[in-house]
Formats: C-alpha cells, structure tokens, sequence
C-alpha cells in the first residue's frame, strides 16, 4: 500500500512505530510464558500416561482376573460395573488463556448382586474407577495443551507480524516521507532564495 507523503502521515507512522515497539514486548513475555507452561504439562502429562499404562497393566496382571472375566455373562463383566458420569473441572488463566483444571470423575451408582460375582469384585471397582478417573485427568491435560498450543501459534503469528513486517515496513515509510519532506524542505528554500534574488536584481 502506497504511504501519503504528508507531515501528517509521518505522526501517523510515528505513532504507530511506537505502539508496536510497546506492544512487541508483551508479547514476546507472553509467547516465553506459554512455551514454559506448555513445557511443564508437557512433562505433566508424559507422568500421568505413564501411570495409566502401570496402573492398567498392573490390572490386567492381578491374579487373573480378566481371565475369570470372560467368564461373566457379558452383562455382568467388570466394566459395565464402573460407568463415568460426568468430569468435573474447575478453571485456570494462563498467560491470557482459559484452561480446564481436572476437580473430580463423578459415576452412575450400579448396584450389583454380590453372589454374581467373586469376593475380589469389590476391590477390582474402586481399581477400575481409579484407572477410569486417571483416564479423564489424562484427557483434560490433553485439552490444556491443545488450547494453549493453539494460543501459543497465534501469539508467535502476531510476535514474527510486528517483528518481521510492522515494525520493518514503518520504519521504512518513516524513512521514505522524512527524505520526501527533506527535499521539499531544500526546494522550498532553493526556490525561496531564487525568489529573492530575482527580486532583489528588480529592485536595481
């Protein structure tokens, strides 16, 4: 886009070099913000994966008991015993952005005839609601690190913007209009002694 060579453009292109300057900070604090944050749920999320593989194979290893599984009549298997409700989560702000915070797995009460089943029953819920609600935590950590990516592409867009693009271009049209007006400047002062000289030889 062509820039007027004008006194007036000039403030403009001024006054917008200085707000991008002020605002490429921020945002350069926020992208180094988010990198961090992501690097720790990163790490986070790498932990609670691996606890839910140990946890599930831990289960699936104790005293055979999906071997005794298959088994049950398949209305009566293990799994249709634990079914998650909903997933509670609360809300965290990082670095400008809204994340969900795991608070809790809530479950549908099964009531289930303890003659249908081994004495073991009992202990293999609460096992299975503990890999079940590992298995939520896991999943809303994901959802953190999706939206805060998502937000860390958008400020890094918006960071190589005023770096390689705003900031450069005004620069440069700051640069074009101070000579345009520099030369304006001199030819109006060359043409202004002209003047005067031919003025001053009338007068003889």
């Amino acid at each position: 886009m062509a820039v007027k060579l004008t006194k007036n453009e000039l403030k403009a292109q001024k006054d917008a070099l200085k707000q991008f300057t002020r605002y490429l900070p921020t945002l350069q604090l926020k992208k180094q913000q988010l990198q961090i944050v992501i690097m720790r749920i990163e790490a986070e999320l790498e932990r609670e994966e691996a606890e839910l593989v140990k946890m599930m194979k831990g289960f699936y290893d104790w005293v055979a008991v999906f071997a005794e599984n298959r088994s049950f009549e398949e209305g009566k298997r293990l799994e249709n015993l634990v079914r998650p409700a909903n997933v509670v989560c609360g809300e965290d702000n990082i670095a400008g952005v809204k994340i969900p915070v795991f608070r809790e797995l809530t479950f549908h009460t099964i009531e289930y005839d303890i003659e249908d089943y081994p004495l073991w029953v009992d202990t293999a819920v609460i096992r299975l609601r503990e890999i079940a609600r590992l298995d939520a935590v896991v999943k809303v950590t994901r959802q953190q690190l999706e939206l805060l990516h998502k937000e860390l592409r958008t400020t890094s867009q918006r960071v190589n913007l005023f770096e390689k693009v705003k900031i450069p271009e005004t620069k440069e049209n700051i640069r074009i209009i101070g000579i345009y007006l520099g030369n304006e400047q001199t030819t109006a002062v060359v043409r202004g002694k002209i003047a005067k000289k031919k003025l001053q030889e009338a007068r003889r």
